[in-house]
């Protein structure tokens, strides 16, 4: 009974967490997507929690109070003090449209399923349901990068794939170590710090945030 219940719980989280990954193909401004990474990012803390009740590991508790610090209260943070500095840009023009990247999206959570068939097949854990939907999340985040301009934007979608990375971690091995898991998050934050510098330079040279002015170097 335990183990049907926590499968549904992790196959249903995981779920919500690739719906608000889906979100940001739809919404164009920097408030919707952090608001979306933020509710992303909540859940995600609440699978840690999940599992680390079912699986009887009370690092992640540790791991999910961490996790939500990080992502859902000063990353959020930064990236509303980074959107009042820049105006708030929208996303209006995207390299790919909504309706196109919409079915993109569809098309690259069933090349996930794809993928992870083998391995969900073969698995014994209850957490397998889930494989499938974070590598399609980690595929969505991914499309953010690629296919959006401002570079704002583009730090979402890459926060997003790291979310679908540290589900796709937690779900796989049922439980990673705590020291494993704040090591990620510090190169997270720092990779952050390290993007907000390049937007910044981005802005002060071009007076926009759109990463098409990067190809007015080669002139």
């Amino acid at each position: 009974m335990n183990d049907s219940l926590f499968s549904q719980l992790s196959t249903l989280g995981s779920s919500v967490v690739l719906l608000f990954g889906i979100t940001l193909l739809w919404r164009r401004s920097l408030r919707a997507y952090t608001g979306a990474f933020q509710w992303q990012s909540a859940v995600l803390a609440a699978m840690f929690v999940i599992i680390g009740y079912f699986g009887h590991d009370p690092e992640l508790y540790f791991v999910a109070v961490f996790f939500g610090i990080l992502k859902v209260f000063i990353l959020p943070r930064y990236l509303e003090r980074m959107e009042k500095r820049f105006g708030g840009q929208r996303e209006s023009q995207p390299y790919v449209n909504v309706a196109t990247s919409l079915i993109l999206a569809g098309l690259l959570v069933l090349l996930a399923y794809a993928i992870t068939r083998p391995l969900v097949l073969v698995s014994a854990l209850p957490t397998r349901g889930g494989l499938p939907l974070a590598m399609g999340l980690i595929f969505v985040g991914l499309f953010v990068v690629i296919t959006r301009k401002k570079a704002l934007t583009q730090i979402v979608g890459f926060l997003v794939m790291e979310n679908g990375i540290a589900l796709l971690a937690v779900l796989g091995t049922f439980g990673i170590p705590l020291i494993v898991e704040l090591g990620v998050f510090l190169d997270v934050l720092m990779g952050f710090l390290v993007m907000q510098v390049f937007v910044y330079h981005i802005h002060g040279t071009f007076e926009s945030i759109d990463v098409d002015q990067l190809n007015e170097l080669k002139h």
